[in-house]
């Protein structure tokens, strides 16, 4: 196994000191040196990791390099289970979005008899209110005015009454553009003053990022493995007193349905959390990207904002929340466009000014982007002539994702040494992996998280690429991985199978330590048992 560089690439690959000591020989022998250096370089860029595209991704790549080049592997391809790009992984796009962006892109093609009337209405409506007619043109920095308007409406109708105020509505360029701008506004202080942000384990690797590049104070609060990853207000309580020890928690994040966990939050869970948020007064940001992905029967996705309005008065008038939407999930997979939307309720109006400026610093998101948010949130309604289409398309994405999770959770628990909750929803699988000490062992002293060794493995003698869960944080002693669902069956069940036949071979290599785990044994292995630090 090739792994001595994996460890040591892109920015982590020389520490300051290091860094320093190279400047220093090069001013010896004369040569100018560069005004940005690593020695240089902000300290917070450094800190800043996501695993998402870290250095196993980095190793695809160069695998695929090779292979392209003629260098022979133990596998005819590198399948890339490591993102949500459902694209990328051959999802076919929805045409009507497609119908819509390119008649805003291309205008001329509204004289196309191809295209149907309900797409050249959408299109129409949206040049109007661009500048020019062009969605070349910048928009107002929080978007175009008649598609925060169908945002509002999606929000109205999504939670079945519930009023939403256009002016509340952002648009971003993807979810994650309106989580920074939000944590921008809300980290403040120092020492223990601080602002701390409260965030699930395991978590979108966005977040840690975030907190490293504005300095904040990462509070980490742990999903409960045991109970299909719930999130557990006990478990709230604990991580908000330790964290006012030496910061001041301000900031709570949730992620529902969950990244990479897959789990949907129980309305009851729900109203806990926004109820222990009310009592601390604490800003919630509920990312909400995966609200269309839901899989479980015994499941449903409700919004935060939809639990809080139920909640009364008390709540809904007093407890300041955003929830964020894109483009780049659900059943549209539109990655490469960046199209979000937020919406920011009970927020101070002097500090919504102040948002308003910080957004128009970025100009605006991209015009093609929002048009394809459009979408989502004003597809074609029954009497329309593309709702029949529309509605096959959107219907056998979301089919095929429910058939997916249900197969990956079904054959990663015939694996001994492997446990994986039910995907409920989102995109991804984040089963418990036993790692055998000898493993381990091996692992520290290559300087590598047993995880990280263990996924390396399986990319260099499977062509799998996964994410290890040391990425998104998981409590001390456990290992997993993170895995799209997003091949297709064909490839899934190909890439489980293999992985079945690594696994097996992984604790047969190491068999120094017999594996805790097996599909008739489903309690958590013994060393799950830690408590967090």
């Amino acid at each position: 196994i090739v792994i001595r560089l994996d460890h040591r690439c892109g920015l982590g690959a020389f520490s300051t000191v290091e860094a320093a000591a190279v400047e220093q020989t090069a001013a010896r022998a004369g040569l100018r040196g560069k005004s940005l250096t690593m020695a240089t370089l902000n300290p917070q860029v450094k800190a800043v990791e996501y695993a998402v595209r870290g250095p196993i991704v980095m190793k695809a790549g160069d695998l695929e390099r090779e292979m392209q080049q003629g260098v022979k592997q133990p596998f005819a391809e590198v399948i890339r289970a490591n993102i949500g790009d459902a694209h990328a992984m051959g999802q076919q796009p929805i045409t009507f979005l497609r119908q819509v962006v390119a008649l805003c892109c291309f205008p001329e093609l509204m004289h196309s008899p191809a295209f149907p009337e309900d797409a050249k209405q959408r299109a129409r409506r949206v040049l109007q209110d661009c500048g020019g007619h062009s969605v070349g043109s910048y928009s107002a920095s929080q978007g175009v005015d008649c598609i925060r308007r169908d945002v509002a409406d999606y929000i109205t109708r999504r939670d079945r009454g519930v009023p939403s105020d256009w002016s509340d509505v952002y648009l971003t360029t993807g979810a994650s553009d309106g989580i920074m701008s939000i944590l921008k506004l809300l980290v403040s202080g120092q020492g223990p003053s601080r602002t701390g942000v409260m965030i699930p384990i395991p978590q979108y690797p966005l977040y840690s990022a975030a907190i490293s590049e504005l300095e904040a104070v990462q509070v980490n609060y742990y999903l409960d493995e045991a109970n299909c990853w719930a999130l557990d207000t006990e478990e709230l309580q604990r991580a908000h007193r330790a964290a006012k020890q030496h910061c001041q928690p301000r900031v709570l994040c949730i992620i529902n349905p969950g990244n990479p966990t897959g789990q949907v939050q129980s309305k009851k869970c729900i109203e806990e959390v926004l109820h222990f948020a009310h009592e601390e007064n604490l800003f919630v940001m509920a990312d909400e990207v995966y609200q269309d992905n839901v899989y479980s029967a015994d499941c449903r996705f409700h919004s935060f904002k939809k639990v809080l309005f139920e909640m009364g008065p008390e709540y809904f008038n007093s407890v300041e929340l955003v929830s964020f939407h894109s483009t780049s999930k659900g059943y549209t997979g539109e990655c490469g466009f960046r199209g979000g939307y937020m919406e920011v309720l009970n927020m101070d109006p002097q500090v919504k000014a102040q948002l308003v400026k910080l957004l128009s610093v970025r100009l605006c998101p991209p015009v093609s982007g929002q048009a394809a948010m459009d979408v989502i949130v004003n597809p074609p309604r029954e009497h329309e002539p593309s709702y029949a289409q529309f509605t096959k398309e959107k219907n056998t994405v979301l089919d095929s994702l429910a058939h997916k999770a249900r197969l990956t959770e079904q054959i990663l628990n015939s694996v001994p040494g492997i446990k994986c909750n039910p995907v409920q929803g989102a995109m991804y699988a984040f089963p418990q992996i036993y790692i055998p000490p000898a493993a381990v062992e091996e692992a520290e002293s290559l300087s590598l998280a047993p995880d990280m060794f263990y996924c390396l493995k399986l990319l260099e003698e499977t062509g799998i690429c996964v994410v290890p869960g040391s990425g998104f944080g998981q409590r001390q002693g456990t290992y997993h991985f993170r895995m799209t669902i997003l091949p297709s069956p064909d490839k899934l069940q190909i890439l489980l199978q293999k992985l079945k036949e690594f696994h097996l071979h992984f604790l047969e290599e190491y068999s120094q330590a017999e594996p805790q785990m097996s599909s008739s044994n489903p309690e958590q292995p013994s060393h799950a048992s830690k408590q967090p630090d």
